[in-house]
């Protein structure tokens, strides 16, 4: 039988207090229904359809270059009535999953598992049981322990909101059932709403059997519906990310302060401490080290780089036994060789910096070519922007730029060449040789410092 998978990603969110629609805050940086999709495209089925209805625009806009099937419920009616918008795109002879673009952490192996479980012939259902079961639905079991239906909890009797088991609202059915009880679904209920979860009912009527499985986790079926859920799920979440990087061989000093908001590719031995937060697309090699909060974003560091603490990586490579940091920035297009250095308090910006070189500390290095072996002191700031455009800065192999130098770019310094500390280069340094750009010193005798005036002596 082939796959159909329905999410439903309707629902408005009031309790997000959000303009955004709840289906598009973000967990680990991706939207709540991206996660859904990405679990459901992991069955590999035949379609995914996305019920959308509030904020539909913003969703599509959002997340339209999905392989998904947007169909819209221009009126919220229930979860019942939700399903059956997705029904007319999906043959009779299909197996319908039904998944919550805001239940974002139930696993691909849990889905798999209620998909088999329904088989040809079963309904399926997921549940959980729950220590404070109040608010969700309660799974209604005969005196044979069989599943004979779903009450949702405003309509629930004293003695039903007793029982612990309570349904997720995922589900598996064969497509002719599901569309024949959907069909026979009515509103009679405390919220006036068609009940998807009616059709457990229906479906114990028609002798149709109703397998309830557990989840693997109780975090696996949680909805978000307010900021504390969500906050809630993040944590889940990062935690579920680190524990997979461990497992593959990654230290992290605290897996509790970890934040992972993209993908991470890390080798052998690379140890990554507390409240480091890593987005995009992110490589580590081997016997890396990331200090304590550090930004990772978008970048590649290669094998027993040390990055010390606090310091922001964009968009930047950076090559072997290379010493980064503390409180380094280094912005986008930086490219930085193997055993160079970048020290306390220095921001590069569409710099390439050769092997060996360094920039030690407290200087700005922008749209700049370094060459190898290049030693650029304290306070040391290439003047590459003149207000309207950018020039570059060429620094050849084996340069010495002395501390407290402005090099007003577009300007050159030839292999060899020292700049004296303190000078301003507006022109071509030649190579090996001494350049300085300084005013003279000078000192004058008899000269007294001011003195405050007594405030009393006007």
């Amino acid at each position: 039988m082939s796959l159909h998978i329905v999410i439903l990603a309707a629902g408005q969110g009031k309790r997000m207090n959000s303009a955004l629609p709840k289906v598009l805050q973000t967990l680990g940086d991706r939207p709540l229904l991206k996660h859904v999709v990405e679990s459901a495209q992991a069955l590999d089925p035949a379609r995914i359809h996305v019920v959308y209805g509030h904020g539909g625009q913003a969703v599509q806009s959002a997340l339209g270059y999905l392989d998904v099937n947007w169909v819209f419920q221009a009126e919220q009616l229930g979860t019942g009535h939700a399903v059956a918008q997705a029904m007319d795109a999906i043959p009779d002879d299909a197996q319908v999953l039904v998944l919550y673009g805001d239940v974002p952490l139930v696993r691909p192996a849990t889905l798999g598992h209620l998909v088999g479980a329904a088989g040809q012939h079963a309904l399926a259902l997921l549940t959980v049981v729950l220590d404070n079961p109040a608010g969700y639905g309660r799974v209604l079991r005969d005196d044979n322990n069989r599943v004979v239906g779903i009450v949702e909890d405003k309509d629930a009797s004293t003695d039903e909101r007793h029982i612990r088991e309570t349904n997720t609202g995922l589900l598996c059915a064969q497509s002719n059932h599901l569309r024949d009880w959907l069909a026979r679904l009515t509103n009679a209920n405390a919220q006036g709403e068609y009940y998807l979860t009616d059709c457990i009912g229906l479906a114990a009527e028609d002798e149709v059997a109703v397998v309830a499985g557990q989840a693997g986790t109780v975090a696996e079926t949680q909805g978000i519906n307010n900021r504390l859920d969500l906050s809630r799920a993040e944590r889940l979440f990062q935690r579920r990310q680190a524990e997979t990087l461990m497992a593959a061989g990654l230290t992290l000093r605290d897996p509790g302060r970890f934040d992972l908001r993209g993908t991470l590719k890390a080798g052998r031995d690379t140890v990554i401490d507390i409240d480091v937060v890593i987005e995009g697309d992110v490589v580590l090699g081997e016997g890396v080290t990331i200090g304590p909060h550090c930004v990772l974003r978008h970048c590649q560091i290669e094998d027993h780089t040390q990055v010390a603490s606090h310091t922001v990586i964009e968009h930047a490579s950076i090559g072997a036994r290379c010493q980064i940091g503390p409180f380094a920035r280094l912005r986008p297009e930086t490219r930085v060789a193997d055993r160079a250095k970048i020290g306390n308090f220095v921001e590069t910006k569409k710099t390439t910096l050769g092997i060996g070189s360094k920039v030690n500390h407290l200087s700005y290095v922008g749209d700049a070519r370094v060459g190898r072996n290049v030693n650029i002191g304290a306070g040391v700031i290439t003047c590459n922007y003149d207000g309207a455009n950018k020039y570059v800065t060429q620094i050849g192999d084996d340069a010495f730029i002395g501390s407290d130098c402005q090099l007003v770019a577009p300007v050159a310094v030839e292999q060899g060449a020292t700049i004296g500390a303190g000078t301003t280069l507006t022109q071509t340094a030649p190579a090996n040789k001494l350049t300085l750009g300084r005013a003279r010193q000078t000192t004058i005798d008899g000269w007294q410092r001011p003195k405050k005036h007594n405030p009393g002596h006007q």
